[in-house]
């Protein structure tokens, strides 16, 4: 699959709520993402492979209520690389915390997958 299919592909299934169908069809099964910091006190910004990059998809799941979610591109950057804006509106059902928030990812491709993903987001 093309860059720009690929891109498209996943903005598709972001928008369409259909995230896990984009992690098991684009994503390599060595597949890395990374965060701003640690989603959790001691752990790490680091995700490696596929299972584990699903696992971060299921603490969100049970962690946040989500209002509104939506993806904005594919940017793309080369010939290995696009960027995608998210926004979101969501609660954090164990805080009870409502809030928004506006981020920017860029993957990478390799191969007619995505191999890393990285999040970036206002401080």
């Amino acid at each position: 699959m093309h860059l720009k299919a690929i891109g498209e592909t996943l903005v598709a299934h972001c928008n369409a709520g259909t995230g896990r169908e984009a992690l098991n069809t684009l994503y390599a099964e060595n597949a890395v993402s990374v965060e701003p910091t640690a989603m959790d006190e001691g752990g790490s910004a680091v995700t490696e492979g596929l299972a584990g990059i699903n696992g971060k998809h299921d603490w969100w799941d049970n962690a946040m209520e989500t209002h509104a979610f939506t993806a904005d591109g594919p940017y793309p950057h080369g010939d290995d690389r696009f960027a995608v804006i998210f926004e979101a509106d969501v609660t954090d059902k164990e805080k009870d915390q409502r809030f928004q928030f506006k981020e920017v990812a860029v993957y990478t491709v390799a191969d007619g997958k995505i191999v890393k993903e990285e999040f970036f987001f206002s401080m």
